[in-house]
């Protein structure tokens, strides 16, 4: 009996009325950006509010919606319910601005790599959650950075233990240390305990709402080629470890074969495609797979992101199949242009 193939769009996350958050990741330069905006515009249709956030440092949801976005929730034009901000996964300068916390926090962060980008997405977190979005879409960075953010639980739990170890071990150093700098309470040993163990609660919260498969989802975006599918494999493994439900692949820039092509180069592209298309199908039988057609334009502003959105709700077909009398038609007049051309062009030549 042959396995049922899941339909191919994103119409699963659309009717998954609990999802509070989704994060959509995968190789650098595989559309991610794209993807994300148009999952975000998708869900905007039938969600009370979305808000999509760029933890990638290379933010693209400006360029995406061409509009100017900041560490501030802005409206996007042309939506009375999709906002976007941008912000960058690590501790800002004002945070640190004392040098008695900055050395003790830059001590801490050389100890357990990553804390800062843990700190900053916890103080995030805690701000997002006290917006009331129905919804949050979230544009990561590339993999190894995304998969660092998911480790933040864990991570900041080192941290903790770090601090706790610096404290049994200095005793009141620190206290005195704080005292004789002049600094505030805000300095002191307590209140920096505090603030972690505040962004602990935070992220025991999250962590437990991100296992929650009624609550989020991991959309991977990637394209049919062998590092994207190694690196997506790698990523669907990560996300078990973590226990975060994944079950949506997104493969972009895909030569579809029913298409009217000439071109040796784009036959020989097509034929490698088609092959890691098919280990995706293989490796993924239970994942609604969405292919989407390599474009000859960028999807730039809400106009061609609003047209390009059909593809994600519907399979994507190509408008002319090979063999039928409209595409032998439109092969005619398109080498008939080309002979055009290239008369002219002996003409020119012949001319000199």
């Amino acid at each position: 009996m042959a396995l049922e193939v899941l339909e191919g769009s994103v119409r699963n996350i659309m009717e998954q009325e609990t999802l509070k958050w989704v994060f959509v990741g995968g190789k650098g330069g595989v559309g991610k950006t794209t993807s994300s905006s148009i999952l975000s515009i998708l869900l905007a249709q039938v969600r009370q509010s979305v808000l999509i956030i760029s933890t990638d440092p290379a933010h693209n949801l400006s360029d995406a919606f061409q509009q100017r976005f900041t560490k501030v929730p802005t409206l996007v034009n042309g939506f009375s319910n999709l906002y976007a901000m941008e912000v960058d996964p690590k501790v800002e300068d004002d945070d640190l601005s004392d040098d008695g916390l900055e050395g003790f926090l830059s001590e801490l962060t050389n100890a357990i790599p990553g804390v800062d980008e843990a700190m900053s997405f916890a103080e995030m977190l805690k701000l997002v959650q006290t917006m009331d979005y129905s919804v949050i879409v979230f544009d990561t960075a590339p993999t190894g950075h995304t998969l660092r953010l998911l480790q933040f639980p864990s991570t900041l739990e080192k941290g903790l233990e770090k601090v706790m170890s610096l404290k049994n071990k200095f005793g009141g150093m620190f206290s005195q240390a704080t005292r004789l700098f002049g600094l505030g309470d805000e300095f002191s040993e307590d209140a920096l305990l505090g603030r972690l163990e505040g962004m602990k609660d935070v992220i025991e919260q999250v962590n437990n709402q991100f296992k929650d498969p009624d609550l989020t989802t991991f959309v991977c975006v990637c394209i049919p080629e062998f590092l994207s599918l190694y690196e997506t494999e790698r990523l669907v493994q990560e996300l078990a470890k973590f226990e975060i439900d994944t079950h949506n692949i997104i493969i972009n820039q895909v030569l579809f074969d029913e298409e009217a092509v000439e071109s040796k180069l784009l036959k020989a592209r097509m034929k490698m495609q088609q092959k890691y298309i098919d280990q995706f199908y293989m490796l993924y039988d239970d994942f609604n797979i969405t292919k989407l057609p390599l474009l000859p334009e960028e999807v730039c502003g809400i106009q061609a992101l609003r047209k390009m959105s059909q593809h994600y709700v519907v399979p994507y077909k190509p408008s002319l199949a090979r063999g039928t009398i409209k595409e032998v038609q439109e092969r005619i007049s398109t080498l008939r242009l080309q002979l055009q051309e290239t008369e002219l062009e002996l003409e020119r030549l012949q001319g000199k």
